[in-house]
């Protein structure tokens, strides 16, 4: 899986800004697959300072899901718990078609998937594929995530 520069919501400079995700069309998905499948929108979490997503936790099939946006690419991703630094990643065939045609729905395995960090003489890489900036691998150094999905959807302010 690439990480390409600005997932995690950090950048070097104005430059290499991403794109923000269009939050709108986000929520406008969610309230349309929960009125389809006679479901519930439990509780809205619009990015904040403390993550790179957007949080939508819905009653699906007499069960909570988070359904999560990375805010800054159309990346999609189903969780049974999210919670400060911990985010259980969950597979849902059933959700992910609705979202297909609007979202790349990752797969709790391509989140899953082992970073492989480097640190040479202060200086820090990422041997995943990836073309994350400076500014991201700074963080990815001081923060120490282990997995893409940590990467992905993270809480570093």
């Amino acid at each position: 899986m690439n990480l390409p520069n600005g997932v995690t919501g950090f950048y070097s400079s104005l430059d290499n800004k991403p794109n923000e995700i269009d939050e709108n069309h986000f929520k406008s998905r969610c309230f349309d697959l929960v009125r389809r499948n006679q479901g519930k929108v439990l509780e809205i979490d619009e990015q904040t300072l403390k993550s790179n997503f957007l949080k939508v936790k819905v009653d699906m099939f007499n069960r909570e899901i988070y359904v999560l946006l990375n805010a800054y690419y159309p990346f999609l991703a189903f969780a049974s718990t999210v919670e400060f630094q911990h985010i259980n990643f969950i597979n849902d065939p059933m959700l992910s078609k609705d979202f297909i045609p609007f979202y790349k729905v990752l797969s709790k395995e391509e989140l899953h998937e082992p970073l492989d960090i480097r640190n040479s003489r202060g200086k820090v890489s990422l041997e995943n594929e990836n073309d994350l900036n400076s500014s991201e691998l700074e963080q990815i150094d001081y923060w120490k995530p282990n997995t893409v999905g940590e990467v992905m959807f993270n809480f570093w302010d």
